[in-house]
C-alpha cells in the first residue's frame, strides 16, 4: 500500500486519539511508517471484541452483587486478567486465587491479603470490599 492509501476511517472507539503505525511504500518506493486512525473492518472488529469484554465483566459483575463470587473476580475481569495472572501480581498461588474468587472465602480475608489485591487493581481495600460501588458502576456503564 502507498503512503496516500493508509485507512485513514477516524470511526474507531478512541476518536482518533490514538493512532498505529502502518507500514506503507513511499513516493521512493521505500518502506515507510505512517500513522493510520484504523480501518472500517479493523474498527467494527475491535468494538465487538470490547463489547464482549463489557458482556463479560456485567455478567461477573451480576454474580459478585449476588455473593457467588467475590469482588476480585469482578475486578480481574475488568483488568483482563486470568487466575494465573493474578497470583503473579499478587505472590499467591494460582489455587489460592482460585478459591479467593469465592465469595464465601473472600469474606474471611485479612485487610493484608486484601491489601495486595486492591494494589494490585489500583483501588483501596475499602473500594474492594464495597459492594456498593459495583451497582454503581453499571450506571456509569450505561451512560
Amino acid at each position: 500500500m502507498k503512503v496516500n492509501e493508509v485507512p485513514q476511517d477516524d470511526a474507531n472507539m478512541l476518536d482518533g486519539k490514538l493512532k498505529e503505525p502502518c507500514y506503507a511504500v513511499d513516493e521512493n518506493g521505500n518502506y515507510t511508517t505512517i500513522k493510520s486512525v484504523g480501518w472500517e473492518a479493523k474498527n467494527i472488529v475491535m468494538q465487538q471484541a470490547w463489547s464482549n469484554i463489557s458482556s463479560k465483566i456485567d455478567k461477573v459483575r451480576l454474580k459478585v452483587l449476588d455473593k457467588k463470587l467475590s469482588p476480585i473476580a469482578y475486578y480481574m475481569e475488568k483488568n483482563i486478567m486470568s487466575p494465573k495472572l493474578l497470583s503473579q501480581y499478587t505472590g499467591f498461588f494460582s489455587f489460592t486465587v482460585r478459591r479467593h474468587l469465592k465469595y464465601k472465602a473472600f469474606s474471611k480475608l485479612s485487610d493484608e491479603k486484601l491489601k495486595k489485591y486492591a494494589d494490585t487493581f489500583d483501588i483501596t481495600v475499602e473500594e474492594l470490599k464495597d459492594l456498593s460501588l459495583l451497582k454503581l458502576e453499571s450506571v456509569n456503564n450505561a451512560e
